[in-house]
């Protein structure tokens, strides 16, 4: 594959496919290549009439559908820059947003719409409905734009990481940029014109939009959305009647998979847990359970990309169950992959070498560990941040590599493995560098931990944790069942349930530090007591959590 611009690879793609489906909307559309390209030139109209010109930039704010591609293939291969911004931040951040994009049209669907101010809205050239691609609002009119070919050097999108800060950081990636991602993804993970993906994960995520969006737009493959949130009872039926053959999906999804699934399965007694602990008892189980997770996944699945590297319990469950699958490692600044490896060919723990045409080195290793920040160069990392010099300043070397802020180490095969955030990392009493994510993995591999942020507070590593909600209601049934009590007799027994309460945490803590070094030894499990905060992009607002909450206690 040997794209340019974003441009080219449409116009490939609606030469070479146009009779096939593009995107699919679960239980309704098929749209295909052909329309696709309809569509595009309909609305770029749309905008052109609004006055737009090559250069100007159109917010994109939408749920998952066949339009959304549409819309920003509109934008892109008009010269015009897309802004894809995701749903879940808040009203006040969208509107900083668009006013900071300096947005002059709008790619909206209904709910995300009511979102907006009026003022906001009415600064607007045009406001387009994604749906059924209608106007609703347009404060200019009959002042006819224009649009240029896209050359590889000219911007494509900007993508806002954060929307909180005075100063917003919005990626600025180029034709060039986008098109070489799809050019080094294909040597990775390559997929054909009679692939099928089923989109799971927010289109606004460059992780989605690259891969499973742009990426199967150029090689001629289909994808399906679905109208409601991947809840199992979505997800299950939508699975078994799409048949999909590739899937993109977060590591969280298979790792709450395998914990309650799989792990919870297989260890519910004392007897099954004894005979799991047995290497060959173990690869069996995980044959077995493996069969009937790609019969739930619709029988054709060849292949699971994760976005970033598994919890090493789950990796190895997945080659044991020999469900083929792939990791990926990068970030938005990045377009977004900088490495990726696939199975079998597979390190545990690791992230994979880099792939072709992306070089990485580490800076300022540490000689005792070996580890260094991960900075890295190729063709796809970013022009910079939209209108913040001195944060684009801030993530470039001297002789202009990248800094990714990961921590980790390059094995001998030039194999990736990262440790954790670099401004995350705790620096033990003795000089040791703790770091936080590995922690959390095996408290999140607990069966009663849903979530958890590790803290240095006072010089003691203290978890915060989200305890699984369904696993503790199911520990209150047995607990009232041993006690003769019932809901109503509840407020009676707090004491007690708190006694229980403090057991379990304390069996938390030796469930951790049995598999941690010394130094990353855990002495104390706070119950946060609801979900934690995060980013529109489901990242843990950790700031929020630095130091132990004392009203937790």
């Amino acid at each position: 594959m040997n794209l340019n611009t974003l441009y080219d690879l449409l116009h490939n793609s609606l030469e070479k496919f146009s009779d096939k489906v593009a995107f699919s909307m679960f239980g309704s559309e098929d749209v295909t290549y052909s329309e696709v390209g309809r569509r595009v030139e309909q609305v770029q109209e749309m905008l052109l009439d609004a006055g737009l010109v090559a250069g100007d930039k159109v917010a994109l704010l939408s749920s998952s559908m066949p339009n959304w591609g549409v819309c920003y293939m509109a934008v892109v291969t008009a010269g015009m820059v897309a802004v894809p911004i995701m749903n879940d931040f808040t009203s006040a951040e969208l509107d900083l947003l668009i006013n900071h994009s300096e947005a002059k049209a709008l790619l909206v669907s209904d709910k995300l719409f009511t979102k907006l101010s009026k003022d906001v809205v009415a600064k607007l050239n045009i406001v387009i409905r994604t749906k059924n691609l209608g106007i609703i609002s347009q404060t200019v009119k009959d002042r006819k734009g224009s649009v240029v070919i896209p050359k590889p050097e000219d911007l494509a999108a900007i993508i806002y990481t954060s929307g909180t800060t005075s100063q917003p950081k919005g990626v600025m990636l180029t034709h060039s940029n986008l098109a070489q991602q799809i050019n080094y993804i294909y040597k990775l993970y390559p997929i054909g014109e009679n692939d099928s993906m089923l989109s799971v994960l927010p289109m606004s995520h460059t992780y989605e939009c690259s891969l499973g969006m742009l990426y199967v737009l150029a090689t001629g493959a289909r994808t399906t959305y679905l109208e409601k949130p991947p809840t199992p009872s979505v997800l299950l039926p939508a699975l078994r009647k799409v048949r999909p053959t590739c899937f993109l999906i977060v590591p969280l999804i298979i790792e709450k998979i395998y914990n309650s699934q799989i792990l919870g399965k297989f260890t519910a007694n004392k007897f099954m847990a004894t005979l799991y602990g047995m290497g060959p008892v173990r690869r069996l189980l995980h044959r077995i359970a493996g069969k009937k997770l790609i019969t739930a996944f619709g029988g054709q699945a060849r292949l699971f990309i994760g976005g970033s590297k598994l919890d090493e319990r789950v990796e190895q469950f997945l080659l044991e169950a020999k469900i083929p699958y792939a990791i990926g490692y990068g970030l938005t600044e990045t377009a977004p992959l900088i490495a990726g490896q696939i199975s079998p060919a597979v390190k545990l723990g690791a992230t994979g070498p880099a792939m072709e045409g992306v070089t990485v080195r580490l800076d300022n290793v540490n000689p005792e560990t070996g580890h260094g920040e991960i900075v890295t160069t190729s063709k796809c990392v970013m022009q910079g941040y939209y209108k913040n010099p001195e944060a684009t300043a801030a993530v470039f070397t001297e002789d202009g590599w990248f800094r990714t802020g990961d921590l980790g180490y390059i094995d001998e095969d030039g194999y990736i493995f990262i440790k954790g955030r670099l401004k995350n990392m705790i620096l033990g009493p003795s000089g040791e560098n703790i770091y936080p994510e590995e922690i959390e993995n095996v408290l999140n591999s607990h069966s009663l931990v849903s979530e958890s942020v590790v803290t240095d507070y006072d010089g003691r590593l203290v978890a915060l944790v989200y305890f699984d909600t369904e696993a503790i209601e199911k520990l209150k049934d047995e607990f009232m069942t041993r006690l003769e009590i019932t809901r109503d007799e509840w407020n009676q027994k707090k004491e007690e349930w708190n006694k229980q309460m403090e057991e379990v945490k304390q069996e938390v803590i030796k469930y951790v530090n049995s598999k941690v070094n010394r130094f990353s030894r855990i002495s104390e499990v706070v119950d946060n007591g609801e979900e934690f905060e995060k980013t529109p992009s489901k990242k843990i607002r950790r700031f929020l959590y630095t130091q132990k909450k004392e009203d937790k206690k």
